[in-house]
């Protein structure tokens, strides 16, 4: 049965955080707070924050802020941490990720991606920003990962939100149970939902799942009456190519409830963070501003009444 008054309340609900973002301008109307949860069933070969795709805490280690001082190896309880030339070694096998390294680390060259908090606690930090969401007409943002990967956590959050009187928007992928997304629609004022690529085939072969619940959901999002922005994450090689924009130019035009579509440009930027966790990184890069604004200018064109722009960066 949905639940869409903000009255109705999960006490002790806590969920896993790996970030909060204050000030930001790119993911929603006016100033906002990004609570980025942790938590993802996509496996993007592009994905900008690895971080994200494990529910559970990991310890990422960044060499560049490291002095090789050996704190680390004294905290950690399990063995995890052997100091090799100056250089600590990581048994991921062994780490629990307690988080006693990264709290002995002087230059915070370890640190914990991911912990456990309360509802409570996520409030008081958004709390902090309320004066900017009333006078720039901004919100809060939940992101991820996928929030929906943690529905009883962020549908109490949106409930806050909606009380306290905060536009809320969610960042999703659309993978996920209809239910939830169908109570969250009722708590949220904007969804910045992700269609990453058209053909059902290459969205598995680069995400990891097909893209048939992804688009049913959108349908039935937008059914609703939702507010949805429909987000592209364009990469060289994987979706700019004339035949992906074309698809993608017909299936906007194919649901006349979209309004809004945002092309945004793949980059590099998360490069340093799969260093850090000893993951391969992608080597997608950028592709060209000029042929993304013609791009979305050729979509504006075969979909009447859809404004495409092009966002400042991949999210």
């Amino acid at each position: 049965m949905r639940r869409d008054e903000a009255d109705v309340t999960e006490p002790g609900v806590t969920g896993r955080v790996f970030d909060v973002q204050r000030f930001s301008l790119h993911d929603g109307p006016g100033i906002r707070t990004v609570v980025f949860l942790k938590g993802c069933p996509l496996r993007c070969a592009w994905c900008a924050n690895p971080e994200s795709q494990r529910p559970d805490p990991q310890i990422a280690w960044f060499a560049n802020l490291c002095v090789g001082c050996g704190r680390c190896a004294e905290a950690c309880p399990r063995g995890a941490v052997t100091i090799d030339g100056g250089r600590p070694l990581t048994d991921r096998r062994l780490c629990a990720a307690c988080g006693r390294c990264a709290a002995a680390c002087p230059r915070q060259a370890r640190r914990l991606m991911g912990c456990s908090v309360s509802v409570d606690e996520v409030m008081q930090e958004v709390r902090r920003d309320a004066p900017f969401f009333r006078r720039s007409g901004g919100g809060v943002t939940f992101s991820g990962g996928e929030p929906l990967s943690q529905p009883l956590f962020l549908l109490e959050c949106l409930r806050r939100c909606r009380r306290w009187g905060y536009h809320t928007a969610v960042e999703t992928c659309g993978y996920a149970r209809w239910d939830d997304l169908e109570e969250a629609a009722g708590l949220t004022d904007l969804f910045l939902f992700d269609i990453k690529l058209v053909d059902p085939l290459r969205h598995e072969r680069l995400t990891g799942v097909r893209n048939e619940l992804i688009v049913d959901n959108l349908e039935r999002l937008l059914a609703l009456g939702a507010a949805v922005v429909v987000r592209v994450p364009v990469l060289p090689g994987v979706n700019d190519d004339r035949e992906s924009m074309r698809a993608l130019g017909e299936f906007v035009a194919g649901r006349p409830a979209v309004r809004t579509v945002e092309l945004l440009p793949g980059h590099e930027l998360g490069a340093h963070k799969y260093a850090a966790l000893d993951l391969a990184a992608p080597t997608f890069g950028a592709p060209l501003r000029e042929r993304l604004v013609s791009d979305a200018a050729e979509i504006e064109r075969g979909a009447h009444g859809v404004e495409c722009r092009v966002a400042q960066g991949l999210s």
